[in-house]
């Protein structure tokens, strides 16, 4: 599994019910084989993702790309991941508490 691909199966597990009243952009910056830059934009129960950098994003994560599939497939757990440093997030930490459960994790 890609990335592109993880990241498009996170997408199709959004829950907007979950999402009611965020407005938010997230970064994601994977890093090593297969790695890459991509946003999700969460606004109006809505989610979108693109590839490339967002202006001014709400939070940015910063991890291996394949720590990232496995953080999605359930493969390794992402507070696991956070403190053992291989998941670090800058910005609104209360959000990200909160994207796990609008992604269906």
């Amino acid at each position: 599994m890609t990335l592109a691909e993880a990241l498009q199966g996170m997408i199709s597990s959004f829950n907007p019910a979950k999402a009611k009243g965020v407005n938010a952009v997230v970064q994601l910056n994977a890093t090593g084989e297969g790695g890459g830059a991509y946003h999700i934009k969460v606004a109006d129960n809505q989610c979108d993702l693109a590839e490339g950098a967002a202006p001014s994003p709400t939070v940015t994560i910063e991890v291996a790309a394949q720590d990232w599939i496995d953080i999605l497939t359930g493969k390794l757990d992402p507070t696991r991941a956070f403190m053992s440093g291989k998941l670090r997030i800058k910005g609104d930490l209360g959000l990200m508490m909160r994207f796990q459960s609008m992604f269906g994790r």
